[in-house]
């Protein structure tokens, strides 16, 4: 197989699509609108992995969100990336904890009911 047609397929790669959620203050969050097998399997061990059950909540909340958040706008703010998202969700209010946890939750029964939310 040559470089141009490594290049060709590539370009062809599907992507997941994106969804906007904002908050009543205005902040704005983006989500991925898919999740592999394998991340879905390992989220059900983070839920369902021994912790405590406030613990598991917590946890599997910032596993959601690190696989599923593309870019968040706080204060006019964007974040992008994985490890700076991860690192602003640790750091958020616990109002935007609140706002991101209600957005994760609408966000999986619209797009994935077969997913349990924390």
């Amino acid at each position: 197989m040559g470089k141009r047609a490594r290049r060709r397929g590539a370009a062809d790669k599907l992507t997941a699509p994106e969804l906007s959620y904002t908050s009543p203050a205005g902040d704005e969050l983006v989500l991925r609108g898919a999740l592999t097998p394998k991340t879905r399997s390992q989220y059900a061990s983070v839920l369902h992995g021994g912790l405590q059950q406030e613990d598991a909540w917590q946890r599997a909340a910032e596993f959601l969100f690190e696989r599923l958040a593309v870019r968040w706008v706080v204060s006019d703010v964007p974040t992008e990336g994985q490890k700076a998202l991860l690192m602003r969700f640790r750091v958020a209010t616990g109002d935007e904890r609140r706002w991101i946890r209600d957005v994760l939750r609408e966000h999986l029964a619209e797009h994935f009911p077969d997913v349990e939310a924390p």
